[in-house]
Parts: structure tokens; C-alpha cells; sequence
């Protein structure tokens, strides 16, 4: 029913920019939000931004300022732009979807994107 892909994900150097790309596609219910989670070495999954349907997205405070998100909801995509990269950004970025409609919603996640910053 619903399928999550993302891309984008390398390996750069520390200050670096990357953006990472979601897509999703729903064959039954609705998109209604999209966003992004990273999983870092050693650490528990984190939120990074979710934002869509004309809502202002919801951030992390503590990544705010250096990682961005810009939802299209006519194409079911969210874009991660990030900045100033630095050697703890390193880690697996994953995409969340949330579809709803009919008084029901569910949570679907992609595989996620590795981005390795090295020092």
C-alpha cells in the first residue's frame, strides 16, 4: 500500500552541506505528514524534522539550526537539506510517513540513508 525511498546519503567532510530526498507513494490512504529520523552509532533514534499538510513542521531543537525541512506535498516528497556537517552527524537517516484518512492513521518508515561525515 504505501512505499517509502529515500536517497541521498554519502560520505562528506566535516562542514559540508548534503540533502537528502524522500519519496513516498500511497495507494490507499492519504500522505498526510513526512519527516525525517536519524539513528546515530551508539544512540536511539532522534527526531530530526516532520512537517506537512501547510503545518509548520515540528524540529528538533538541538539540530535546528543546521538541518532543514521542505515538504511538497502535491508529490508526497520531503527534502533534508543539512549543513555544517560535522563527525556526530554520522548515522543511518530515516524517512517517516504518516498516511490517514477516514479516522484512521498508520506510520510507515524507509529503509534509510547512510551519511558518514568524516573527520
Amino acid at each position: 500500500q504505501v512505499q517509502v525511498a529515500e536517497s541521498g546519503g554519502t560520505s562528506v567532510q566535516p562542514g559540508g552541506s548534503l540533502r537528502l530526498s524522500c519519496i513516498a507513494s500511497s495507494t490507499t490512504i492519504p500522505v498526510r505528514y513526512m519527516g525525517w529520523f536519524r539513528v546515530c552509532p551508539g544512540k536511539e533514534m532522534e527526531l530530526i524534522a516532520v512537517g506537512g499538510n501547510d503545518e509548520p513542521a515540528e524540529y528538533n531543537d538541538a539540530l535546528k539550526d543546521r538541518f532543514t525541512i521542505y515538504n511538497d506535498d502535491a508529490k508526497s516528497t520531503v527534502y533534508l537539506q543539512m549543513h555544517n556537517l560535522k563527525p556526530s552527524d554520522t548515522g543511518l537517516y530515516i524517512c517517516k510517513v504518516v498516511v490517514a484518512g477516514d479516522g484512521r492513521s498508520a506510520n510507515y518508515w524507509g529503509r534509510g540513508t547512510q551519511v558518514t561525515v568524516s573527520s
